[in-house]
């Protein structure tokens, strides 16, 4: 797959009016440094970054990365939900669900699921923890956690490092892009004009190339650019900034640049028949 650009989004799934936690930062072919992406105001909302995506779409092929599950586990229990009579059995299915679930909050929150029988018992909420939640892998999550690193389970909503809140407003917005861009790995891609949409882990790729936060400081401006140097591209200037609460500059810098790195790879891109029904973190 040849792209013109490469886009790496940092998500957030809060509930706030603008999203601090959103970085989004983009790289061309060939080996220039990515690029931080300003919002249109002071933050980005889920909603301004979206509109924004559909543009930059409109005008050439690109690989967006976007930083949340885009799915769930499905084959260790053979269900998303087990013992939902009407549980979901596809990830686009999936989507709807979760989209319809929410369609009265606005800017693509999910967390309306938690108020919703029987639906929230399976999360590890804010409100409360579900009798059947429980720490649920998906087989990316395996595999990246025998290479490197895994991320949080995908039915946490709790913590600093939970994933599951972002998912929530993540697959709102895979619903509503779906008919837009080719949402990968659930999809077979060609070679036309029509833009690419992955999983993305920063975390995974900032430890592939041997570089972790240094406590209190997190990734140096030094660190990037060794990670960087690792997926062959040219270093961020000195005078960078990295910002975002959690440094979340960071993870959209990388995760563009470990796109652009990966998507020249085909091996990369066949993954096993589970991802069909629970995703694929692009590059594991």
């Amino acid at each position: 797959m040849e792209f013109n650009s490469y886009i790496g989004i940092d998500w957030s799934g809060d509930k706030n009016k603008y999203q601090k936690g959103i970085s989004v930062a983009k790289c061309e072919g060939g080996n220039k440094a990515p690029y931080i992406i300003l919002p249109p105001k002071k933050y980005w909302t889920r909603t301004d970054l979206i509109s924004w995506l559909i543009n930059e779409i409109s005008k050439e092929k690109i690989l967006v990365g976007i930083d949340f599950s885009f799915s769930y586990p499905f084959y260790d229990k053979a269900s998303y939900f087990p013992g939902v009579k009407d549980s979901p059995i596809n990830p686009h299915d999936l989507w709807k669900m979760i989209d319809n679930i929410n369609s009265n909050n606005e800017n693509f929150y999910g967390g309306g699921v938690w108020n919703l029988n029987p639906y929230k018992n399976f999360y590890n909420s804010p409100k409360f923890k579900g009798k059947q939640y429980s720490s649920r892998r998906r087989l990316t999550e395996i595999i990246s956690k025998t290479k490197k690193l895994s991320p949080s389970p995908t039915f946490n909503c709790v913590g600093p490092g939970a994933v599951g809140t972002g998912s929530l407003a993540g697959m709102r917005v895979l619903n509503f892009l779906k008919n837009k861009v080719y949402i990968w790995p659930f999809e077979k891609l060609s070679h036309k004009q029509k833009s690419v949409v992955v999983e993305v882990f920063p975390s995974f790729y900032f430890r592939v190339a041997s570089v972790k936060p240094t406590k209190k400081i997190g990734y140096t401006l030094e660190n990037i650019n060794l990670a960087l140097n690792f997926f062959k591209s040219s270093p961020l200037l000195k005078e960078q900034i990295i910002s975002g609460p959690d440094q979340d500059d960071a993870d959209s810098i990388i995760s563009s640049a470990a796109l652009r790195f990966y998507s020249r790879n085909n091996e990369i891109w066949k993954v096993p028949k589970s991802s069909q029904k629970e995703g694929w973190i692009f590059g594991v």
